[in-house]
């Protein structure tokens, strides 16, 4: 019965090798990237967000993640009293301001002439 099938197709598959440590050293080294890519930054802004928040005081400028610019007029523990105008005034909460402005941002803006 030789003849149907060949010898070299009838042999046992040789037994395949375990990877060791190196084969571990390719996703490790992925994992290691991404993290020092995307999760190490993402931390850091978020960490200095929470403290410019921690931060806020009366009278200081800020523009909202909205787009809104205005100065602080009162604080709470979760809110902020924005004025935008002149005697206008809304409530946004805290993790909406999106940044500080420098002083004098908001007078400039609100002397502007009016076309």
């Amino acid at each position: 019965m030789s003849f149907l099938i060949s010898d070299a197709m009838a042999q046992a598959a040789p037994a395949a090798q375990q990877p060791g440590f190196e084969g571990l050293l390719f996703p490790l080294g992925i994992l290691v990237f991404f993290y020092f890519l995307f999760l190490r930054p993402q931390s850091k802004r978020s960490k200095e967000h929470k403290q410019m928040i921690d931060s806020l005081t009366k009278g200081v400028e800020v523009v909202t993640t909205g787009g809104v610019l205005g100065k602080v007029a009162d604080l709470d523990d979760n809110f902020v009293k924005l004025e935008i105008s002149e005697n206008v005034f809304i409530q946004v909460q805290r993790h909406a301001i999106g940044s500080l402005m420098p002083k004098g941002t908001y007078k400039a803006i609100a002397k502007k002439p009016k076309v």
